[in-house]
């Protein structure tokens, strides 16, 4: 799954920004019951590494000049919830690009 959300921050204060948000990433799942770790694997890139029902989902969220990219590898049994996390993501995505509070 890949959903893109578009942004006029620039990179640099993108990456500042998902730095500083990333633990809120669980939060916006569904069902409010994953666990979320992410690393930064290149300087656009911050892996996912998801366990949610018993099962490891693996993505990562790059960072781009106009948009923010977050490409999900859903395994086939959790392959249901594909439409809630896309929609997640774009209602409750575009908040992680806000400024923290």
């Amino acid at each position: 799954m890949r959903v893109a959300l578009p942004h006029e921050l620039g990179r640099e204060e993108l990456r500042r920004r998902l730095n500083e948000r990333s633990h809120e990433i669980a939060d916006y799942l569904p069902g409010n019951m994953a666990q979320v770790e992410t690393d930064w694997i290149e300087e656009d890139v911050m892996a996912l590494h998801i366990t949610a029902m018993g099962q490891n989902i693996t993505g990562h969220i790059t960072a781009e000049e106009a948009q923010v990219v977050f490409e999900i590898k859903l395994p086939g049994m959790l392959s249901f919830v594909e439409p809630m996390i896309e929609k997640a993501i774009r209602k409750d995505g575009a908040k992680m690009l806000e400024p923290p509070k």
